[in-house]
């Protein structure tokens, strides 16, 4: 069974860093693109970040260039975030997702491109 468990969110005051990790299971990831979404609440689900399944290729949110990256371990079967410089328009939930293609989407990236979902983490950047 796919499973997708994200990890490592919390409280981190403004111009902090993170580290979200997302543990896979139940499939073989090497085959996969992965992305990163968040949730403020009463906001849409905004794409965060996509990489390719050999990392060859990675994409990211306008509001987030420069400051997030994302990169993988297959062997490991782990996706990361690691999150620079965050502000108070930062804080949500984070969603680590599957795509059903190796390659990221070629337009912007959106939710209804990525198949499976884990249950988020909570991101809070507050002074």
């Amino acid at each position: 069974q796919l499973q997708l468990v994200e990890s490592g969110g919390g409280l981190v005051q403004p111009g902090g860093s993170l580290r979200l990790s997302c543990a896979a299971s139940g499939f073989t990831l090497d085959y996969f693109a992965m992305g990163w979404f968040r949730q403020a609440p009463g906001k849409e689900r905004e794409g965060v970040s996509c990489i390719s399944s050999s990392s060859g290729s990675t994409k990211y949110g306008d509001s987030v260039k420069g400051r997030f990256t994302i990169s993988r371990d297959n062997a490991k079967k782990m996706v990361y975030l690691q999150m620079n410089s965050l502000k108070p328009e930062d804080t949500a939930v984070y969603y680590c997702a599957a795509r059903g293609f190796d390659t990221c989407p070629t337009d912007a990236i959106k939710a209804p491109y990525f198949a499976s979902w884990g249950q988020g983490t909570q991101v809070t950047v507050s002074s």
